[in-house]
């Protein structure tokens, strides 16, 4: 009962924003605001848990679906951009955020805290914002997806780091020194299981779409627990397993048929943003949370935009993918938990700071919606899927 309150009252809003000409994602999140009091006052647990893990699929699809369009060659060809964008970009944004919390007052330790929340861009509405012509075919779809995941592999450092405490101790420190090799040694066997296990069964049943259908999930899938057990995201690992998938001839048909499923588990994760936005601990707040938004809406495409060309691209292509960049990312979300859950953060700071980076996404789904195109464009003519 209570899950079909939720798939109506989105499914009621995502209607009104079509006919009003908004974008749907907002009707999602509306909705999550909505509905909170009510559902977490009846069954605030099951609730909680039921869209976490919902909202989590919808992500891990998204990325498996994701790698599917991008060969790996593709990916590569960007190493150096996506080095200098990410590193640089990262930097600058942890100053800025920093500096206007410090001013603002807030204490230097939580003031860095919420800096680094901040520097990674929206895996989900990157990427579901694009066009499938762009991420399939130009070279904005590839560049996006591999700064992305050197943005994602950051935030996996970086919350392993808040979840060791004030102090790193050694079991720690070298679970952090493993990542890399570890996520080197789930590369290489997506890559060989694709080839000689994979393969094969997909073409012994190539007459039976959905026993495709089917291996296809379960390998991305699969892909992700392995990610998980290793200390990565389980995000990383779907993109992995869709990127071994990618060289495949049948991936971008499976890919296609898999996109209502996963829309329909994204929903879940932008009604989460509304469901647990903590009103109660913003108070006075929300002015700074509201600058810090906007700040990060409107300098981090400005600053995207200029590395991307200091790095040999063309001002046209570097503003539309700075500003397809230019928002905060829910991975920040994640990392404003795991600080608050280890004493790095008060609740006020972090409902300040996890606020800030819903603003940031909410307003970039206006921006990019209303000014490029995108599948869920609010006029037919920015409508390009």
């Amino acid at each position: 009962m209570l899950i079909s309150l939720i798939v109506i009252g989105c499914g009621l809003l995502a209607w009104l924003t079509v006919v009003f000409r908004q974008p749907v994602i907002v009707a999602y999140f509306a909705a999550g605001l909505i509905l909170a009091p009510a559902l977490l006052r009846i069954e605030g647990e099951f609730i909680s848990t039921f869209v976490d893990i919902s909202s989590r699929l919808g992500i891990t699809l998204l990325l498996f679906l994701a790698g599917m369009v991008l060969h790996p060659d593709r990916i590569l060809k960007f190493f150096r951009t996506t080095l200098l964008v990410t590193a640089a970009g990262a930097l600058i944004s942890w100053i800025l955020v920093f500096a206007v919390l410090y001013l603002w007052g807030v204490d230097p330790l939580q003031s860095h805290i919420c800096g680094l929340a901040t520097m990674f861009s929206s895996t989900i509405l990157v990427v579901k914002l694009l066009p499938t012509t762009t991420l399939h075919q130009r070279r904005m779809g590839a560049l996006c997806i591999a700064i992305l995941i050197a943005q994602d592999l950051l935030a996996v450092v970086l919350i392993t780091l808040l979840r060791s405490g004030p102090f790193l101790d050694s079991g720690r420190s070298t679970a952090v020194a493993a990542l890399p090799f570890k996520a080197v040694f789930l590369v290489a066997a997506a890559f060989l299981g694709e080839r000689f296990i994979l393969r094969t069964m997909l073409r012994r049943a190539d007459r039976y779409p959905e026993v495709l259908i089917i291996l296809s999930l379960a390998w991305g899938l699969g892909t992700a627990a392995v990610a998980e057990r290793f200390g990565l995201s389980a995000e990383i690992g779907a993109f992995i397993g869709g990127v071994s998938l990618a060289r495949s001839k049948i991936a971008y048909v499976i890919a296609e048929q898999l996109k209502p499923l996963r829309d329909f588990f994204l929903m879940f994760f932008f009604f989460t943003l509304g469901l647990k936005l903590d009103l109660a601990h913003i108070g006075s707040a929300w002015m700074p949370a509201l600058v810090v938004g906007v700040l990060i809406l409107t300098v981090r495409p400005l600053y995207s935009s200029l590395l991307l060309r200091s790095a040999g691209e063309e001002r046209g292509f570097s503003n539309e993918t700075g500003l397809r960049l230019g928002q905060a990312s829910e991975f920040g979300l994640i990392v404003s938990a795991v600080a608050a859950e280890t004493g790095f953060l008060s609740p006020p700071i972090a409902a300040l700071i996890q606020m800030a980076i819903i603003v940031s996404m909410v307003l970039s789904s206006y921006v990019v919606t209303t000014r490029l195109p995108t599948p869920i464009g609010p006029r037919p003519q920015l409508q390009l899927d």
